[in-house]
């Protein structure tokens, strides 16, 4: 075979090589399963793994934005790696705990209330590794194209005849109004008391007052009648 048939061959080979590789679509590193994947099905545990990429740490968290349909507060954990915990956030969640080995991937469990009446949901995930590097699958596939960076995507059933939406779940308790704090209200008892005091104090010295007046009164009254009467006795005896 001559040069330039072997070259030949091995550019036709790399060629259909590069052809073949487009043709797969990418490999999804975020992926999420259901035990059931039917609108409107309720109690569903959802199935999560993060496939790890990094040569040197391990997961430390992963956090997820709920499709239109779910509330943070329909979610439960289910299964997770050891010493892991589930913090609702105001979009979802995020689960997270003590760093897993390096190359050992993120799979952890999660109760859904009610799926959405749709027919697909996607839950956008961000994954955070112990020496802080972070993965992001959050694209959505547009106009039939593989995203680079898909989102977990769960393709649903239709709804079973008569499955309706549960109701909304109970909102957070309303903030209570402020109340006073304890030094507030000792302060208000304190200024009442003085005020009660001060009126007290008032009232007792108008009532010295007063009877201070009469005994001056009757000792005046007093004199001047002993006057009089010494004054009658003189101008008899005279």
């Amino acid at each position: 075979m001559s040069a330039n048939l072997r070259r030949a061959g091995l550019t036709g080979a790399a060629a259909l090589t590069a052809v073949l590789a487009l043709a797969v679509p990418a490999a999804a590193h975020a992926e999420v399963e259901a035990d059931k994947a039917q609108a409107l099905a309720e109690n569903v545990t959802l199935t999560f793994v993060s496939e790890a990429e990094s040569a040197s740490a391990g997961f430390r968290e992963v956090r997820v934005v709920l499709p239109e349909g779910i509330a943070p507060a329909d979610v439960s954990l289910g299964k997770a790696p050891k010493g892991w915990s589930l913090k609702v956030t105001a979009d979802g969640y995020v689960v997270g705990g003590p760093a897993l080995r390096t190359g050992v991937d993120a799979e952890y469990q999660v109760k859904v209330r009610q799926l959405p009446d749709a027919d697909e949901v996607a839950f956008k995930t961000v994954e955070t590794y112990s020496d802080g590097e972070i993965s992001r699958w959050i694209e959505l596939p547009e106009d039939g194209e593989e995203a680079e960076q898909p989102a977990p995507l769960l393709k649903l059933k239709a709804a079973a005849p008569g499955a309706t939406p549960l109701a909304p779940s109970p909102s957070a308790s309303p903030t209570p109004s402020p109340t006073p704090s304890a030094g507030a209200t000792l302060s208000t008892n304190e200024t009442t008391a003085a005020e009660a005091g001060e009126k007290k104090d008032d009232d007792g010295s108008s009532t010295g007052l007063l009877v201070g007046g009469a005994i001056a009164a009757v000792l005046v009254l007093g004199g001047g009648a002993w006057w009089l009467v010494k004054r009658r006795a003189s101008v008899t005896g005279g």
